[in-house]
């Protein structure tokens, strides 16, 4: 298992100082503990590093846990990816806001008129613009959406532990899941996300 840089200084604080709680290692990194909470769940779950309650986290002595990982590298992202919620890019932040709630989704994922994959706007993105003072009943989504090609995406044959791994990566909550048409444009097929993921996590770590 590849490990992100944050990941590796979290292993070199804990065997240096263990056991040590999750406050602890946050507050050397200078990180909030909802920050650093993936990567202690994928640390432990990964066998790196061992939790007691009310103790904390102490290096475990092993380089990986050979059963999680071989577990973790059957898992696609089209086994587990859930209905996308795909609007316009003419959609007015007024209508996105509305859509975003009824959806109860976290991320709009936006299409052209020949329904190519060309931003992405999330909760955040639409609160910011609910904020400048212009008119959001007149005002397109498309002024305030992250566009293509800095995205991030995947495709359906790529890995959950690889999804995790981005999320933590560029700090967002779920990844839109693309189809290839050809010519540097993508279909919207799906998306992943945060909970998704924790839920499969959780379900592996009962087993």
């Amino acid at each position: 298992m590849e490990l992100s840089k944050r990941q590796e200084q979290i292993i070199e604080i804990v065997k240096s100082g263990g056991p040590i709680t999750g406050e602890h290692i946050a507050e050397k990194l200078d990180l909030t503990r909802a920050t650093l909470r993936p990567d202690l769940a994928i640390l432990t779950m990964s066998g790196f590093l061992e939790a007691r309650p009310r103790v904390g986290y102490y290096y475990s002595g092993k380089s990986k846990n050979k059963l999680m990982t071989d577990k973790l590298r059957q898992y696609v992202v089209k086994d587990y990816m859930s209905p996308p919620v795909i609007v316009k890019e003419d959609m007015t932040v007024y209508d996105a806001i509305c859509t975003i709630f009824l959806e109860d989704a976290g991320t709009l994922f936006i299409t052209n008129e020949h329904n190519d994959f060309i931003g992405v706007c999330s909760r955040k993105d639409l609160l910011r613009a609910s904020m400048i003072g212009e008119d959001i009943h007149t005002m397109p989504i498309s002024v305030n959406m992250s566009r293509m090609p800095n995205l991030t995406y995947l495709e359906e044959d790529e890995l959950i532990i690889y999804a995790a791994d981005q999320m933590i990566e560029k700090e967002i909550d779920s990844i839109p899941i693309v189809k290839n048409k050809g010519n540097n444009k993508y279909q919207v097929t799906g998306r992943i996300s945060k909970t998704t993921i924790a839920k499969l996590f959780v379900s592996l770590f009962k087993e």
